[in-house]
């Protein structure tokens, strides 16, 4: 059972890490309808495959996660596709360039172990459920 305060500690954490990762993911979206989408491919499945994995990680599941649903499943694709940032794109880099990503796994870690708590849209549609 949760705390106010830690379902209140969760739905900052939800909203940081969500919006903030959106704010990188809405332009993978763009890149991946424009003419010409760039994109490295660290996992060698192609570089428009890759695009779309990390766009709809990073902006799509970060919405959902934002909102409160599912957070415990939609905080998984975000949490792979920083460590793919961190650990192999940026493998040879210093530790200044995985630090934001290992940040965000981070984040996206403890919600994908804790959940979102109560503050979200779908404790909102179980706690309806069980009035109706």
């Amino acid at each position: 059972m949760t705390t106010k305060r830690s379902d209140l500690g969760l739905l900052v954490l939800r909203i940081g890490a969500g919006v903030l990762l959106m704010g990188h993911g809405w332009g993978k979206v763009q890149d991946l309808f424009s003419e010409s989408p760039t994109f490295p491919d660290p996992i060698g499945i192609g570089p428009v495959p890759s695009l779309a994995l990390a766009a709809f990680a990073e902006f799509f599941c970060s919405l959902a996660v934002v909102l409160g649903v599912k957070v415990r499943w939609t905080a998984i694709p975000p949490l792979i596709t920083m460590l793919v940032a961190a650990l192999i794109h940026h493998a040879g880099d210093d530790i200044g360039e995985r630090e934001l990503p290992l940040l965000f796994a981070t984040a996206f870690l403890a919600l994908a172990v804790l959940g979102g708590g109560r503050y979200g849209l779908e404790s909102l549609f179980r706690r309806r459920r069980r009035r109706a």
